[in-house]
Order: structure tokens, then C-alpha cells, then sequence
């Protein structure tokens, strides 16, 4: 779906349509597609998380609660930050459909890479 989505929109970006524009036309994504994406990004956390909880107590539980809290904090202010930043929000609102899927994809590389998921 993301290099689907990445071509898309590189296509859009060549014929000088923005993204509104695409969703207009396209109607959207489906009820499906959402929830298809929804349940493909949360089982990996099922997984890892549950595990992890059942084990830790309500100590462990508290601290990963807060830490939690602090760091989505620290990601509300660095966002803020960055958006306000007229060079960078305008980079963002201009690249950042296409920035997005390739920082993912490299990123899902490279956990690939070095958990050596290609390795025989």
C-alpha cells in the first residue's frame, strides 16, 4: 500500500494536482482500506505490547505510562516547533507527501538490513 500510495503520489506531483484534489476525485480511501491498514499496523503492537504488560506489575506499568506521556509531549513540541518554522512548513506542505512513504520505506529497510532479515 505505501509504495502504491508513494506512486500515486509522485503521478499527482508531475501533473500538478495536490492532494486534495486527487481525494476529491478518487472519493477517498474505502471503510476497507482503513480498516485494512488499522489492523496491519496494530498487530504488530499486540504482539510486542501485551507480553510486555502482562509482566511488568503496576510499577512497571506506571513508569512506562508516564514516560509514555512525556515523550508524545516532547513530539507535540518538536511539531510544533518544526511547523512553525516557515522554511521548514513550507518544505513540509510542498515534499512532504512524498518525503513521508520514502523515510518509512527506508526506515522498514533498514530494521530489514540489520536485524539481518536477509541473511541465508
Amino acid at each position: 500500500m505505501g509504495l502504491k500510495a508513494a506512486w500515486q503520489a509522485w503521478q499527482d506531483h508531475r501533473n500538478g494536482e495536490d492532494e486534495e484534489e486527487t481525494q476529491a476525485k478518487e472519493g477517498g480511501p474505502s471503510p476497507l482500506e482503513v480498516a485494512a491498514v488499522t489492523f496491519a499496523n496494530g498487530g504488530d503492537n499486540i504482539g510486542v505490547y501485551v507480553p510486555v504488560f502482562a509482566t511488568a506489575g503496576v510499577g512497571g506499568m506506571s513508569v512506562y505510562a508516564v514516560v509514555f506521556l512525556l515523550l508524545v509531549a516532547v513530539w507535540c513540541f518538536a511539531g510544533r516547533f518544526f511547523a512553525t518554522r516557515p522554511v521548514i512548513a513550507e518544505a513540509l506542505a510542498r515534499w512532504g507527501h512524498i518525503l513521508l512513504p520514502v523515510v518509512l520505506i527506508a526506515i522498514g529497510l533498514l530494521i530489514l538490513v540489520q536485524g539481518g532479515a536477509f541473511g541465508l
